[in-house]
C-alpha cells in the first residue's frame, strides 16, 4: 500500500490542518483528483507532494482512497505551487484554497458522473479553422454545459484596427521581454485593449494559453465580445460567478484539458488550471474587486504576478490609474512601465469643471440634485443628439427615512446601518444583511404621518432628472435594475444604440464601457471619500472619477467638446485640482509622499485580525488575548499591534465585528509572525467559544 498526502477542505478553525494521510493500492501522481473518506463523509481531495503526519493518522490505521478521477489529467506542479503559496501567504489551509478554487460540481460529482461529463466535453468540436466554434465556451443563457455557441462574425484583417504610433511603440516594448511584469499605464481611450489583443495573439500563435482577468466580467461585456470575435478560431472559456454550476465545470475542464486556449474571468480565475499558460493580462489592475473579502482573502492581481514569476511567463497589468503599489514597484524597476499618454485619434481628454455647491443659493441646494449650470449642460447635449452620464455611487431612493416630530430613523434592527428607501416597491432595505420591510404608513415611534427622506440615491436622482428634463429618455443602471440575467446587457445595448439621452448609474457604469455617444459626465456627491477613515479612500475616489471621465469623448470627433462636471462642497481640495489637470502622476506622487510620512502601504505591510461574535465584548476579548499571545512571540519585536476597534459597519446580521491591525516594516517579518501565530489563534478560538469566527486578512484593501 502507498501512503499519500491528500489536500481536503477541512472544517474552519479545527485541529486538523494542511494535508491528511491516506493509503492507496496504486501509485497516484501528485495532482490527481481523488475521493477520500473524511469522518462519515466521502469528499474530493487532491494528491499532494507527500504525506504529512496529522491528528487523524496518529495511532489509527490509515483509511484507503475511495476513488480516482482517472479520466482527468493531474493538476500540474505549477498549479499546486500557486495554491501552496496562496495558502501560506494568506494564512489559510492548503485544502481550503485548493478545493475552493475548483468548480463546485467537480467537488460534488462522483467518478462515474465526472466521466460522463468528460465524454460529453470530448464530443464537442475542437477549435480548428477560421470559422470554428468556441471550444469549451458555452452560451451563458443555456441550461446545459455542453451547448456550444457559434462565434460572433470572425474578425477579418480589415476589422483589426491599425495601431497608432504610440500603440506600436508600447507593444514593441512589451514584446521585447518574454517574462516579468509590465505595467501598461494608458489614459482612458488610449487603446489598451488592442494592446491586450495583440499580446494575446502572439502568445496564442506560439501555442500557449492566455489568461485575462477583469474586475467584474458582467461590467465589461465589450471586452469579452472583442476577445471572442478576434480569437474565434481558438478555444475560449469564461470563468465567473454568473455561470451555472454545469457551465462552470465545463469551462474549467476546457481550460484544464487545453481545449480553451484563452480564459477570461474574474478574480477566482487566477487559479484556473492552464497547462500551457503563456501570458496573463490583468485589466484595471487597480480595482479593489480583485481582492477577495471572504474566506481566503487573496489578491488575484498579486497572485497573477507571483504566478507569472514562478512560471517564467509575462504578466501585463493595465490601468489608467494604477494602484500605488504597482506604481511604486514600477518606479523601483521591479516592474517595467510602458505609457500610453494619448487617446486614439489624437482625441483630447474631457475638460474637468468643478461646481462649487457652497456658492449656490440655499434654496437651489435644497430643491435639486443638480446645479442649474449642470442641467443646462445636459439639455445642450440632448439638443445635439449626444448622451450624458450622471454618476451617483449610492443606490436606492433615499439613504434614510426619518420622522420630523420625534427623530426616528429607518435603522436596521440587525446592523449598525440605515435601511435604504426603495421607491418602486416601497420597501426599506438593508444593503448589508438584506433585511427588507414595507415602508410604514406612519412613524413607528410616535405615529406622525410626516415621514421624509434624508439625502438621495440613484432612484430619486432618476426621478428628479425626468422631471427637470421633460421628454428626455432617462435610464438608470445599478444593482437594483440588473438583478435578472441579461438585463445589464439589454440596458447597455440601449445606451450604445442611442436610445438613451441621460444614463444615471453607480460605479457600475463608470468603468470598462466604450460609450461612443457620451460627451458629458456628471459626478454627484463624491466628497464622502475625502473624509473617510480608510487611507485608501482618496486613491479610490480619484480612480473612480478618472474612469468616469473616461466614458466621455471616446469618439475622437467629439472629444474636444467632452466634459466631466464634478459637484463638490470642497472645490479647493488638492484631489480635484489634480483631477482638473488629469494629473495622475502628480496625484500619485503626493499620495506616496503622505503614505511614506505616515508609514502606510506600500511603505509598510499590514494584516488585520477580525473576529465576529454576538456581543462585541466577546470579540474584543478574543482579539486582546490574541494580541497578548502575539507579543510573547519573538517574531513580534519589530511589529506594531494596535488595540481592537469595531469595523466601520460594526454590526451586521446581529453579529458584532471587531478588528485589530498589525503593522510591520517588513513583509517577510509580518509573514513570520503570522505563521507562528496561527496555531495560537486556533487554540484561542477553542477557549473563546462565544466567538463565531475569526479571519486573518493579509494586505487588506479596506480598514
Amino acid at each position: 500500500m502507498n501512503t499519500l498526502g491528500v489536500a481536503v477542505e477541512l472544517p474552519k478553525h479545527g485541529e486538523l490542518t494542511d494535508v491528511l494521510s491516506y493509503v492507496s493500492s496504486e501509485v497516484l501522481a501528485p495532482g490527481t483528483i481523488v475521493l477520500v473518506p473524511l469522518g462519515k463523509r466521502v469528499v474530493r481531495g487532491i494528491v499532494w507532494e507527500q504525506a504529512k503526519t496529522s491528528a487523524l493518522s496518529d495511532g489509527v490505521a490509515l483509511r484507503p482512497v475511495a476513488g480516482v478521477a482517472g479520466g482527468l489529467a493531474p493538476l500540474s506542479k505549477a498549479w499546486r505551487d500557486l495554491v501552496a503559496f496562496a495558502a501560506a501567504y494568506y494564512q489559510r489551509s492548503t485544502g481550503e484554497v485548493a478545493m475552493g478554487s475548483l468548480p463546485p460540481q467537480l467537488r460534488q460529482l462522483d467518478d462515474a458522473q465526472l466521466e460522463r461529463v468528460l465524454v460529453k466535453l470530448d464530443k464537442q468540436p475542437k477549435a480548428s479553422g477560421k470559422h470554428a466554434r468556441h471550444a469549451g465556451t458555452v452560451d451563458t443563457t443555456a441550461d446545459t454545459a455542453d451547448t456550444a455557441v457559434v462565434a460572433d462574425p470572425v474578425a477579418t484583417q480589415d476589422d483589426i484596427p491599425e495601431l497608432s504610433a504610440a500603440q506600436a511603440s508600447a507593444l514593441a516594448a512589451i514584446q521585447a521581454h518574454h517574462d516579468g511584469t509590465t505595467l501598461l499605464w494608458g489614459v482612458t481611450g488610449s487603446g489598451k485593449t488592442e494592446i491586450y489583443l495583440r499580446a494575446a495573439q502572439r502568445a496564442l500563435d506560439a501555442g500557449r494559453q492566455v489568461l485575462v482577468l477583469v474586475p467584474e466580467i458582467n461590467l465589461t461585456p465589450q471586452l469579452e465580445a472583442r476577445f471572442a470575435k478576434r480569437f474565434a478560431s481558438h478555444g475560449m472559456a469564461s470563468l465567473h460567478s454568473g455561470l451555472t454550476p454545469a457551465q462552470r465545470l465545463s469551462h474549467w475542464l476546457a481550460a484544464h484539458m487545453g481545449r480553451a486556449r484563452l480564459v477570461l474571468g474574474t478574480r477566482l480565475a487566477v487559479f484556473a488550471s492552464m497547462p500551457d499558460l503563456g501570458l496573463i493580462i490583468v485589466d484595471e489592475e487597480h480595482d479593489p474587486s480583485f481582492k477577495q473579502q471572504e474566506g481566503a482573502r487573496y489578491s488575484a492581481r498579486d497572485l497573477a504576478v507571483w504566478r507569472g514569476q514562478h512560471e517564467h511567463i509575462p504578466v501585463l497589468l493595465g490601468s489608467a490609474t494604477p494602484s500605488l503599489e504597482s506604481w511604486k514597484r514600477a518606479a523601483e524597476g521591479r516592474y517595467r512601465r510602458v505609457d500610453l499618454r494619448e487617446r486614439i485619434g489624437a482625441g483630447v481628454l474631457p475638460e474637468v469643471r468643478l461646481v462649487d455647491m457652497q456658492a449656490l443659493p440655499r434654496e437651489v441646494q435644497k430643491s435639486s440634485a443638480l446645479a442649474p449650470a449642470v442641467l443646462s449642460a445636459i439639455r445642450l447635449r440632448i439638443e445635439r443628439g449626444e448622451q450624458s452620464m450622471v454618476l451617483l455611487n449610492r443606490r436606492g431612493y433615499t439613504p434614510v427615512l426619518h420622522c420630523i416630530s420625534c427623530g426616528w430613523k429607518s435603522a436596521c434592527p440587525h446592523c449598525s446601518a440605515w435601511r435604504v428607501f426603495h421607491k418602486p416597491d416601497r420597501s426599506l432595505r438593508c444593503h448589508h444583511c438584506g433585511f427588507n420591510t414595507r415602508v410604514p404608513r406612519a412613524c413607528p415611534e410616535c405615529g406622525d404621518l410626516d415621514i421624509s427622506g434624508i439625502g438621495r440615491g440613484t432612484q430619486k436622482l432618476e426621478e428628479q432628472l425626468a422631471t427637470a428634463l421633460p421628454g428626455a429618455r432617462v435610464t438608470r443602471i445599478d444593482a437594483d435594475t440588473v438583478r435578472k440575467k441579461g438585463e445589464l446587457q439589454s440596458q447597455l445595448a440601449a445606451v450604445h444604440d442611442g436610445e438613451v439621452d441621460v444614463l444615471v448609474g453607480t460605479q457600475m457604469v463608470a468603468k470598462g464601457h466604450d460609450f461612443r455617444r457620451i460627451t458629458l459626465v456628471v459626478a454627484v456627491d463624491p466628497d464622502a471619500a475625502l473624509f473617510s477613515s480608510d487611507f485608501r479612500a482618496p486613491e479610490r475616489l480619484f480612480a473612480l472619477l478618472m474612469q468616469a471621465a473616461g466614458r466621455a469623448g471616446r469618439d475622437a470627433a467629439q472629444a474636444a467638446s467632452s466634459q466631466i462636471w464634478v459637484q463638490t462642497w470642497h472645490a479647493k481640495n488638492v484631489l480635484y485640482a489634480a483631477l482638473q489637470k488629469h494629473d495622475f502622476e502628480g496625484f500619485a506622487a503626493s499620495q506616496l509622499e503622505q503614505r511614506q510620512r505616515a508609514q502606510l502601504p506600500p511603505f509598510t505591510s499590514l494584516a488585520l485580525l477580525r473576529a465576529d461574535a454576538r456581543e462585541a465584548e466577546h470579540a474584543e476579548a478574543f482579539l486582546e488575548a490574541a494580541a497578548a499571545a502575539a507579543r510573547e512571540l519573538p517574531q513580534s519585536e519589530a511589529l506594531s499591534i494596535y488595540p481592537p476597534v469595531p469595523l466601520p459597519v460594526a454590526r451586521v446580521a446581529d453579529t458584532d465585528r471587531m478588528q485589530m491591525l498589525i503593522e510591520s516594516p517588513s513583509r517577510v517579518g509580518l509573514q513570520r509572525l503570522l505563521s507562528a501565530w496561527a496555531p495560537k489563534l486556533r487554540e484561542l478560538k477553542v477557549q473563546h467559544k462565544a466567538v463565531l469566527r475569526f479571519a486573518v486578512d493579509v494586505d487588506p484593501t479596506a480598514i
